[in-house]
């Protein structure tokens, strides 16, 4: 049996506090939702709230057009009379999701109408759609509170419009108030009493509940699933797509059109536009969900993928991980050096786990990229991998003046020194040293990311982490620096790409490295 998915990002996820999609990020988004993710159907808007939403839906409609997927492209429109089918149709778009009320509380206090008028105008508005070759969906907006409080009504306008001319009814836990149970029965309800009826299910997560509850939904025989990238959406947000897919394919015997491999991709995608970190532990897309912490676990996986499950990391287009710090053992180590090539004698693996150990008892985090180094360090050949070295520099910054930085390296025991400005401390250091790259004829990584921490609770004087990510060569790889200082925690990041990119001795560890990362 297959599920339908609707994805919501474009609508309700931008209902999200703090995110607003410009038009030609709406379109990257919906143009690999469609392309790449391949899920059924997205709505991208609602009817009427701006220019530059009408702008947005103008470019995903022609986009679509051109490849035959207008169909699949949904907008939110209202009970306005022609205003919403007008704004859609003007944009493009030819399905209309319309918001009418689902539970009776809603239609008396906010319409201030009776049950028969509601019918009467969603109909006009169905039959107008029709005339104007459109498609029409209708959402019973608060149906949750509807099927608690007022059953009667529910049962009432779904029976009244289940001969018009409406592809699916929509479902929504508009308040996010249902458990698993009521969201069984309830929707066992609607689609017992109404076998031919396409039903969509819309879950939000202010309990927590979301995904138990789409687990529900479908049990109970419902085929369309509402969903975001990253679970963005109103208030606590709505349901995961990444956590959907998963769940929908290893534990309820159904099937979507959807490419599990792009879920990581999308997940970042989504990210950088709306400017929403993705937390660490998010199932299926967190930086953390395919990493092994404890030691012991790392030893079963040695001996026979005893803690690896179906939730296999390489279906979402990541790898699994095995983290280093206060809890690792000789097994954690020796699986991140089979990742690099690297094998070490039992006196020298024993010697790096210490160390590794003791930097996590200090809570400082030990990514798999510092390794090769660690083990530089404790084998008593501190940076003796290194070919290039940052010896001097001198950092500038005056009210009213950009700031300026000169720069000296030291290159396989030549130095160069360059000065150069900058936007920013930073900035101003990283021009010298590619005025420096350029006269040598070298290239240099493209910084991506640039992620800076401090231990909760700490003050002026706390460690600043710095974590780069870098882009070189159509691979990506990340170096962090710790400091009191922030520009020098990213200095000493740079200082081990610089060594990582060129380096001959370094290279080979790191060209493991960095296929790698790609999964991050």
């Amino acid at each position: 049996m297959r599920i339908e998915i609707l994805d919501t990002t474009l609508r309700d996820g931008e209902q999200t506090q703090g995110v607003s999609y410009s038009p030609l990020e709406k379109l990257h988004i919906a143009t690999a939702l469609l392309r790449d993710v391949k899920v059924d159907r997205i709505e991208v808007a609602s009817a009427r709230v701006s220019a530059g939403e009408e702008e947005a839906v103008r470019l995903i409609t022609a986009w679509a057009s051109q490849n035959d997927m207008l169909d699949r492209i949904e907008v939110l429109g209202f009970v306005d009379g022609d205003n919403s089918l007008n704004w859609i149709r003007n944009a493009g778009g030819r399905v209309i999701n319309l918001l009418c009320k689902g539970s009776l509380r809603h239609l008396e206090k906010q319409l201030r109408k009776t049950p028969e008028e509601h019918v009467n105008n969603i109909r006009q508005i169905v039959n107008m759609a029709s005339a104007y070759g459109m498609r029409t969906n209708v959402y019973l907006e608060d149906w949750s509170n509807g099927m608690i409080s007022s059953e009667d009504y529910v049962m009432f306008m779904v029976d009244s419009l289940s001969h018009d001319r409406i592809d699916r009814f929509m479902l929504p836990d508009t308040l996010g108030i249902l458990n698993p149970d009521q969201t069984l029965r309830f929707c066992r309800k609607m689609t017992e009493r109404y076998p031919t009826l396409n039903f969509d299910f819309h879950a939000h997560n202010d309990y927590d509940l979301a995904m138990a509850n789409i687990y529900a939904a479908i049990s109970a025989g419902v085929r369309g699933i509402h969903v975001t990238v990253n679970g963005m959406g109103e208030r606590a947000g709505n349901a995961p797509l990444s956590s959907v897919i998963g769940i929908v394919n290893d534990h309820l015997g159904v099937t979507t059109g959807v490419n599990e491999y792009e879920m990581t991709r999308i997940s970042r995608i989504v990210e950088t536009f709306s400017g929403i970190r993705i937390p660490v532990n998010k199932p299926v897309i967190g930086a953390n969900v395919f990493t092994q912490t404890s030691g012991v676990h790392a030893d079963g996986d040695n001996k026979d993928n005893l803690y690896c499950s179906n939730l296999k990391p390489e279906r979402f287009g990541r790898k699994r991980k095995y983290a280093l710090g206060k809890q690792s053992g000789k097994a954690t180590i020796r699986k991140n050096l089979e990742e690099f090539g690297l094998e070490l004698s039992q006196e020298a693996l024993a010697r790096v786990t210490e160390r590794v150990i003791e930097l996590g008892d200090k809570k400082e985090t030990v990514t798999t990229e510092d390794l090769p180094f660690i083990i530089s360090d404790v084998l008593g050949n501190d940076r003796s991998g290194y070919r290039i070295f940052i010896k001097n520099y001198s950092l500038s910054l005056s009210s009213g003046l950009k700031p300026s930085a000169s720069v000296q390296i030291d290159i396989d025991g030549e130095l160069y020194q360059e000065t150069s400005s900058g936007d920013g401390q930073y900035d101003a250091f990283m021009k010298a040293v590619r005025k420096i790259y350029e006269h040598l004829g070298r290239t240099l990584p493209v910084l991506t990311d640039y992620e800076v921490s401090i231990p909760p609770g700490g003050k002026t004087d706390a460690l600043v982490e710095t974590v780069i990510r870098w882009s070189y060569e159509g691979r990506e790889f990340r170096t962090k620096g710790l400091d009191a200082d922030q520009t020098e925690s990213a200095i000493k990041a740079t200082e081990k790409m610089l060594n990582i990119i060129e380096s001959d001795e370094i290279k080979p560890v790191y060209k493991n490295l960095i296929e790698m990362s790609d999964g991050i």
